[in-house]
């Protein structure tokens, strides 16, 4: 698991310094706060620690860091991405529970980054989930990155497109992930299948099968995690980013959704979630206070960054501000 986190003058976010991280972790923040491009960032750095632990790539933690950082941020200097108008370097730093993954470069770095890696091997495969389903898109994902080489789709979209890519395996899988594959097919109403004869997609309910791009985006996101679980991609130390799990799902699947990441933590993986959606926060301060459990939330606003936990109470944010507000207004229309 990730204990710590350490950032500074990466891309829009000045300084984050989260620590005592737990299986579940919110970040919070208005849109442009810098909410996706924080679980980015952790994602590039977990992700390459773990390629470069397994031994079986050639490049170096850093070669390895430096594509990662470039596909990811889709930019031509990696220099880029240190905050402006500051002059200092860039800075990240991820604990572990035995080791931790370091790098820092300045404004004048092209492609060339120093990383420090102490993490001992794994086998062990984390995910970014994004807002937007990449299902039906992952012939031009591969295309646009394999043959064409161009930005468009980053690196966590490309990543997830060739989880997807293994089939699913037989056998008994862990207790808490096999009751969320139940719960994710109740949510789903059917189940997804590849058919190689034809290379695409198929959602099938009943005896019916139905070509993915017709299907609702809702249904494609709940589809990509049972994959990833089905096939095993998923084992009980990954580390699934969560962006925006809100986008495209009901309140009524958001709350189903989040019991099943809320399972998978308890399995012994590990949740980073983004959201803006007064839903998820009230499902997941529900969560905490009814198992006791401690739930970080890092919220990012324009005046300052700010750290709680939800074992301690909701916390503070202009999204619940708003919800509250609503009400109030809608009680004084009401008198």
């Amino acid at each position: 698991m990730i204990t710590n986190i350490s950032l500074k003058n990466f891309g829009p976010l000045d300084a984050v310094q989260w620590t005592e991280l737990g299986s579940i972790n919110l970040v919070l923040g208005e849109n442009g706060q810098g909410k996706s491009f924080l679980l980015k960032a952790i994602y590039a750095a977990i992700k390459t620690a773990e390629l470069a632990g397994r031994g079986d790539d050639k490049r170096t933690a850093s070669e390895i860091l430096a594509d990662k950082l470039y596909w990811t941020f889709q930019t031509d200097s990696l220099g880029d991405l240190v905050k402006k108008p500051v002059t200092q370097a860039l800075a990240c730093s991820i604990g572990t529970k035995q080791g931790h993954f370091e790098f820092s470069f300045g404004q004048d770095t092209t492609r060339k980054v120093i990383a420090t890696n102490t993490c001992p091997k794994t086998d062990r495969n984390s995910i970014f989930l994004p807002a937007r389903e990449i299902i039906s898109l992952q012939h031009i994902i591969f295309s646009s990155r394999d043959k064409d080489r161009v930005f468009g789709f980053d690196d966590t979209q490309y990543d997830l497109a060739q989880a997807l890519r293994n089939g699913p395996t037989k056998g008994k899988n862990h207790s808490d992930i096999a009751t969320s594959r139940q719960k994710l097919a109740g949510l789903l109403g059917g189940k997804i299948e590849y058919d190689t004869q034809k290379d695409r997609w198929n959602f099938k309910k009943g005896n019916t099968k139905f070509p993915m791009g017709i299907t609702s985006e809702g249904i494609k996101k709940i589809a990509i995690l049972d994959t990833l679980l089905g096939n095993r991609y998923l084992s009980t130390q990954s580390i699934i980013f969560v962006d925006e799990p809100e986008s495209a799902l009901h309140p009524q699947a958001i709350n189903l959704f989040i019991d099943i990441l809320a399972l998978l933590a308890r399995s012994g993986m590990q949740v980073f979630i983004a959201s803006h959606s007064y839903f998820v926060i009230k499902k997941l301060f529900i969560l905490a206070q009814k198992n006791k459990q401690s739930i970080p939330v890092l919220s990012l606003n324009k005046e300052e960054t700010q750290y709680a936990d939800m074992l301690n109470g909701m916390p503070k944010s202009t999204i619940i501000e708003e919800s509250i507000r609503l009400y109030e207004e809608e009680i004084e229309v009401s008198l």
